[in-house]
C-alpha cells in the first residue's frame, strides 16, 4: 500500500484480514449530469465534496434527493437561506422521532440503574424495529397508512402529502428516513423551505426547468444524489497471484467470501442498528479463529459444496426485499449470494441473533 501523506510504499502481512470499511464509495459519489448544468451560472456542490467555505446565507438553495441527506440538509440550511427547495422524483417515507427517548428519562427520573435503562432501551428498539419489519410483509397498508397519519398534523396546512411523502414502494422496500423532532416539517410550516416532486428537464443558467414546465430559480444546486456501492474498498484482491473478481464469488453467511481465504468481513443490517451485525459477525469470527487454533489449520475457506454445483447465483440484493437506488445501479459490481444455507445474507437480526452464534463451522467452509 502507499501512504498518501509521504508517498512511501508499505507492506503489511497477516494471518487472518478483516475487513470494516463499509460500502459506499465515498471518493466517487453518484453524481448525475444533466443538460445544460455548465451553462449554470449558479453554484453546484455534492455534499461528499462539500466547501467548507460555502456560503448559503440569502441565498435560493435546491436540493436535488429525498434521502436521509437531503432530509437533513433542508432544515440545516433553511433558516439562513432565503428559501430551500427539495426536489424529489419521487417521495421518500420519512418518521418523526424525538432525540431523546421519553422511555429512558423516565428510567433516570426513576433512579434505575443505568446497565438496567440500557438493556430495557434496548429491547424495545429491537421490539419495535421488528414490529415495524413485520407490518412491512404483512401489513404494508396499515402501516403505510400509519407513517402517513403520522407526518400529516406536522405539515403546512393543505399539503400534498399524497404526492411528496407517498412513495409507491412497500414501505421498508426502501429505508425510512427518521426526522430527528420533526426538523424538516418544521421547515415545511415555517414557509423557509418546500417540496417539488417533479423530474428534471435541464439546468438553466439561472435554476433548473422541469418536465412539467416549472422552473426553480437557484443560487446554489445540492446534488443530494447518494452514492454508489464499493466492494471491499475498491481494494484489489489477489489469490495466488489471480486477481479475484467478486462478481463471481458468493457470499457466505454475509460475511466471508468464496474463494477467499481467511477474510472476513462486516456488513450490517439495512433495517436495524449497523452494529448489532457487527457484533454478531464478531462473535461468529472468534469462534472460528478458535476452532482454526484448536485444530491446528491456519486457513479457511469458503467453498460451495458439491450440491450446490447447480445453485443459482442471485443479484446481490433482491430487489423485492430492498431495492434503493443505490443498491441496484451497484448490483452489476457486488458479489452473489445463492438460494440457501450458508449462501444467503440480508437477514433480519430477529432472526440472525440464534442463527448466527450456532451455525455450523463445518458447513460450506473447508480448512488446513
Amino acid at each position: 500500500m502507499t501512504r498518501e501523506d509521504t508517498g512511501e510504499q508499505l507492506r503489511f502481512t497477516t494471518g487472518f484480514l478483516w475487513m470494516c470499511q463499509g460500502y459506499y464509495d465515498h471518493d466517487k459519489p453518484f453524481q448525475p449530469r444533466w443538460e445544460g448544468m455548465d451553462e449554470f451560472r449558479g453554484q453546484v456542490v455534492h455534499p461528499q465534496h462539500w466547501p467548507e467555505d460555502l456560503d448559503y446565507s440569502g441565498k435560493r438553495v435546491v436540493v436535488i434527493g429525498s434521502g436521509a441527506t437531503a432530509a437533513t440538509l433542508v432544515p440545516a440550511i433553511a433558516a439562513d437561506a432565503k428559501h430551500v427547495t427539495m426536489l424529489q422524483r419521487s417521495p421518500t417515507f420519512f418518521i418523526s422521532r424525538p432525540k431523546v427517548a421519553e422511555l429512558a428519562a423516565t428510567l433516570r427520573a426513576l433512579e434505575i440503574p443505568d446497565e438496567w435503562t440500557h438493556e430495557i432501551m434496548r429491547r424495545a428498539s429491537f421490539v419495535q424495529g421488528e414490529e415495524i419489519h413485520r407490518m412491512s410483509k404483512e401489513q404494508p397498508d396499515a402501516l403505510r397508512a400509519f407513517l402517513i397519519d403520522s407526518m400529516r398534523p406536522l405539515l403546512p396546512e393543505g399539503f400534498d402529502i399524497d404526492k411528496h411523502f407517498n412513495p409507491t414502494y412497500r414501505p421498508w422496500q426502501q429505508r425510512l428516513a427518521a426526522v430527528p423532532e420533526g426538523d424538516l416539517f418544521t421547515a415545511l410550516r415555517e414557509g423557509n423551505a418546500s417540496v417539488v416532486t417533479d423530474t428534471i428537464e435541464r439546468f438553466t443558467p439561472t435554476g433548473i426547468r422541469l418536465a412539467s414546465g416549472e422552473e426553480l430559480e437557484a443560487d446554489i444546486v445540492v446534488t443530494a444524489t447518494g452514492f454508489d456501492l464499493s466492494v471491499f474498498g475498491n481494494v484489489a484482491f489477489t489469490v495466488d497471484g489471480a486477481p479475484v473478481d467478486f462478481t463471481q464469488q458468493v457470499t457466505y453467511r454475509g460475511l466471508m467470501i468464496t474463494g477467499v481465504p481467511n477474510m472476513a468481513y462486516v456488513f450490517g443490517y439495512f433495517r436495524a442498528s449497523w452494529t448489532l451485525r457487527a457484533d454478531l459477525v464478531s462473535q461468529f469470527v472468534c469462534r472460528l479463529l478458535a476452532k482454526m487454533d484448536d485444530q491446528g489449520t491456519p486457513v479457511v475457506v469458503p467453498q460451495l459444496r458439491p450440491e450446490d454445483a447447480d445453485m443459482p447465483l442471485l443479484d446481490w440484493s433482491d430487489p423485492e426485499n430492498f431495492n434503493p437506488g443505490y443498491v441496484m445501479r451497484s448490483q452489476h459490481r457486488m458479489y452473489k449470494r445463492g438460494d440457501r444455507e450458508p449462501w444467503t445474507h440480508h437477514k433480519e437480526y430477529a432472526e440472525e441473533r440464534t442463527l448466527l452464534p450456532t451455525a455450523d463451522l463445518d458447513d460450506g467452509l473447508v480448512y488446513s
